[in-house]
C-alpha cells in the first residue's frame, strides 16, 4: 500500500503514501526568504519519490520566529523566491505543501525579548526564552489575517497545499492548552474557546484558498504534561476539524518543554508504545473512532514492513518520516521500491538529561545544513558538539540578521 495513490477529500491526489514531514530549516538570510540552500535541499528531496513533501516552518510574522533562520512570508515581494523554490522542490506529480506557523512564546530571546502568547506564561528552557506578553484581541485577529495572507501567498508561489501547525507548543498549540492559555475571554476557558483561534484560521483559510486546494493541520495527540492539552481534548478538536473539512490531519505530540516528538524513546514513554515502533499509532486508532478524516502519523517509522502493516491496518493513510531524509537522503526511493527494508536509527545522547533534546535537535540541524550546502552528512559528530550547535547557530543567524530584541 505504500505505493498506492491516495485521494484527498478536496479532490487532489497523492501519488503514494510516503510523506517527508516538516523539519525546521534555519537557512534563510536577512530577507527571510528561501535561497540557494533551500533549492539545493529540496532538489534532493524531490528525487526521493515521496508523494508529499512538507516544508519547514514558514512564519506568518517575521517579528516572531521559531528560529532566526526561518522563512517568513508576509507580502507579494516573496513570490519570485517562492516560485523558484517550489519549481525546484518537487518532481512531476509530487505535492509540496507549505507549513504555516507562529511560535508564540517559543521564540528565543535572540529573536524577541517580548514574544506573544495567549497568556504571560514563560517557557523555562535553559534561560533561552523571555517572558511573553498576553495577546490583545486586536493581536489575535491580526494573527488570523496573517495565517490567511501567508497561505494565499504560498498558493500563488506554487505550493500545492498548506499545513497549519497547531502542534509542538507553537502559538496555536499554546491556545489549545490550559497550561499556557489562562484567558477568561472568548479565546480561553472551555475547549471550544481555546480552539477558537485554530478553527477561525482553518475556516478563513478555506474561504481564501477554495474548496479544491489541500489544507492540512498538524495537531498534538497530547502535550504530555499534567494539566495540559489531553488526549480527550485532542479527540474533541479532531471532531471539530473533521466537520470543517480538513484534507489531512498529521498527528504528533509534545512541546519544547516535553519534546516527545524529538526524544521519543526515553524511559518516561510507555514501553508498549515504544514496541509499536511508531509512537503515535495508539492515538491514531482512537482518532479513527471519532472521525474519518485522512490521517498522517509521523514518528518512529523505520522499517518498510511496519509501514505497510500500519497502512493495511487502516489506522492511518499516510506514513510520515523526517529524520531518515537527513541521515540517508538518497534512500527514500529505494525504501518505496522495496530494495531498502530499514532506515538506520540514530540516538544522540550526551549523558546529561537536560541536554538530550538539544543534542538530538542539533545533530539533525547540522545534517540538514550540510545537505543544503552540498556536503556529505557527518553522522559521527560528538553529542556534546551537537548540543552546542543550536545556540551557536541561532546566535550567528540572529546577529547576521541584526534582529532587535526590543518590540
Amino acid at each position: 500500500m505504500l505505493n498506492d495513490p491516495f485521494l484527498l477529500p478536496c479532490g487532489a491526489s497523492l501519488q503514494n503514501r510516503l510523506a517527508k514531514a516538516a523539519m525546521t530549516e534555519r537557512l534563510s538570510g536577512r530577507d527571510y526568504l528561501p535561497n540557494a540552500f533551500h533549492l539545493q535541499l529540496y532538489r534532493i528531496w524531490a528525487k526521493s519519490g515521496a508523494g508529499l513533501l512538507l516544508s519547514g516552518n514558514i512564519m506568518v510574522d517575521k517579528r516572531y520566529l521559531e528560529s532566526a533562520g526561518n522563512i517568513a512570508v508576509e507580502a507579494e515581494e516573496a513570490l519570485p523566491a517562492l516560485r523558484k523554490w517550489t519549481a525546484a522542490g518537487r518532481a512531476p506529480g509530487q505535492h509540496l505543501w507549505a507549513q504555516l506557523s507562529h511560535p508564540g512564546r517559543q521564540c528565543t530571546i535572540l529573536v524577541s525579548g517580548r514574544p506573544l502568547a495567549p497568556s504571560a506564561v514563560r517557557l523555562r528552557k535553559l534561560g533561552l526564552f523571555a517572558r511573553p506578553r498576553a495577546m490583545t484581541e486586536v493581536e489575535i485577529e491580526d494573527v488570523i489575517r496573517r495565517f490567511v495572507r501567508t497561505a494565499t501567498l504560498c498558493k500563488a508561489g506554487g505550493f500545492t497545499g498548506v499545513q497549519i501547525h497547531a502542534a509542538h507548543g507553537y502559538l496555536l498549540s499554546q491556545f489549545l492548552s490550559p497550561l499556557t492559555n489562562r484567558r477568561t475571554d472568548q479565546w480561553g476557558g472551555s475547549l471550544a474557546n481555546r480552539a477558537r483561534l485554530l478553527m477561525a484560521i482553518v475556516q478563513q483559510t478555506r474561504e481564501a484558498l477554495g474548496p479544491d486546494f489541500p489544507i492540512g493541520v498538524k495537531l498534538n495527540s497530547a502535550d504530555f504534561q499534567g494539566g495540559g492539552f489531553s488526549e480527550e481534548d485532542s479527540l474533541d478538536v479532531i471532531r471539530m476539524l473533521g466537520a470543517a473539512g480538513i484534507d489531512l490531519l498529521e498527528i504528533s505530540g509534545g512541546t519544547y518543554e516535553r519534546m516527545v516528538f524529538l526524544v521519543e524513546d526515553e524511559p518516561e514513554v510507555k514501553a508498549s508504545t515504544r514496541r509499536r515502533e511508531a509512537y503515535f499509532l495508539d492515538f491514531a486508532h482512537k482518532a479513527r473512532e471519532v472521525s474519518n478524516m485522512p490521517l498522517m502519523v509521523t514518528g518512529g517509522f523505520r522499517t518498510r514492513a511496519f509501514a505497510e502493516e500500519a497502512l493495511r491496518s487502516g489506522m492511518l493513510d499516510v506514513v510520515g518520516m523526517a529524520r531518515p531524509f537527513l541521515t540517508e537522503p538518497g534512500q527514500a526511493l529505494a525504501f518505496l521500491q522495496g530494495s531498502l527494508e530499514k532506515f538506520s536509527d540514530f540516538k544522540i545522547r550526551t549523558g546529561w538529561k537536560k541536554l538530550e533534546d538539544m543534542a538530538e535537535g542539533g545533530f539533525y540541524a547540522r545534517l540538514l545544513i550540510q545537505l543544503a550546502r552540498g556536503e556529505a552528512p557527518d553522522r559521527d559528530s560528538p553529542a556534546l558538539l551537537s548540543a552546542l550547535f543550536l545556540p551557536w547557530h541561532e546566535l550567528r543567524k540572529a546577529l547576521g540578521k541584526r534582529v532587535s530584541v526590543r518590540q
